[in-house]
């Protein structure tokens, strides 16, 4: 029985190690392609390029309206990251441990509202906006990134694991929700909070279709709206735009690897708790 546990074992071990592998080939390919010299994808797959060189990411670099971009998006990632925690766990906390009039069946409404595709809500946001003279500006996409149905969901899930008579000791001891919520429930949370955020800025700094519809202003462009522009000047060079790739995905893969254990303690909690 132990030997065919082994086996088992090792089958399963071998398939995440394939799918694993599988997985980083395109990034891996992406990486070595942007250190190519131009032209060299053309000749055939191959991870390691004949004569590295930087000289693609000078290029990028040297252009003023990329780095003009990416400072965009860099603003609108943390300014929609803050505010989005900010809202979400209030809200989610008041779901899990405040009690008020219809709480159950509002938190009901907000998850069957999660089944709505976000294009079907995407004009009549975009109408919403114009009326607020948000159009063309920072600001039309950080309001509607403030607040997010499954963020509070995930959060309300976590703080249902806070005990009750934890809170109910605060309270007694003359705290106000308020400092509850500061003292005991953020801290509570910490994982979960790191969770949402990790989601939040990788979300908002690869979004593509919100951004391009809301910011016709070219000083106001997101990088990857700025990118995909850029592919069409330069169609054939691709070796630049893989450069363009890993800058794009440079800063979220650095937050993930910096923030992945209390990501994936986030996760996990929120999955057995609730």
């Amino acid at each position: 029985m132990s030997g065919r546990r082994r086996l088992a074992s090792l089958a399963l071990h071998l398939a995440l190690l394939a799918a694993a592998a599988a997985t980083l080939f395109p990034l891996l390919w992406m990486v070595s392609a942007s250190l190519m010299p131009a032209g060299e994808t053309a000749l055939g797959p191959r991870l390691v390029p004949s004569a590295p060189t930087l000289a693609h990411y000078r290029a990028l670099l040297g252009r003023l309206h990329l780095l003009r971009s990416a400072a965009n998006s860099a603003v609108l990632a943390v300014s929609v990251t803050a505010i989005s925690l900010a809202v979400n766990s209030l809200a989610g906390y008041a779901f899990a441990k405040l009690r008020f009039a219809g709480r159950d069946a509002l938190f009901r409404a907000l998850l069957a509202a999660m089944v709505v595709p976000g294009q079907v809500a995407m004009l009549p946001l975009f109408l919403l906006l114009k009326s607020l003279g948000l159009v063309n500006s920072l600001w039309g996409v950080i309001v509607p990134g403030a607040a997010s149905i499954f963020a509070i969901f995930l959060f309300r899930q976590y703080a249902l694991s806070i005990p009750d008579s934890l809170l109910d000791a605060a309270r007694v001891d003359g705290a106000g929700e308020a400092r509850v919520y500061w003292s005991i429930a953020l801290p509570a949370c910490r994982p979960i909070l790191v969770t949402l955020a990790v989601f939040t800025f990788m979300g908002t700094w690869n979004d593509f279709l919100w951004p391009l519809v809301v910011l016709s202003d070219a000083d106001l462009q997101t990088l990857p709206v700025a990118l995909a522009n850029l592919a069409g000047e330069h169609v054939q060079d691709t070796e630049l735009m893989m450069a363009g790739a890993v800058l794009t995905i440079l800063p979220v893969v650095i937050v993930f690897v910096c923030l992945q254990r209390y990501y994936l303690r986030g996760l996990l909690g929120g999955a057995v708790k609730g």
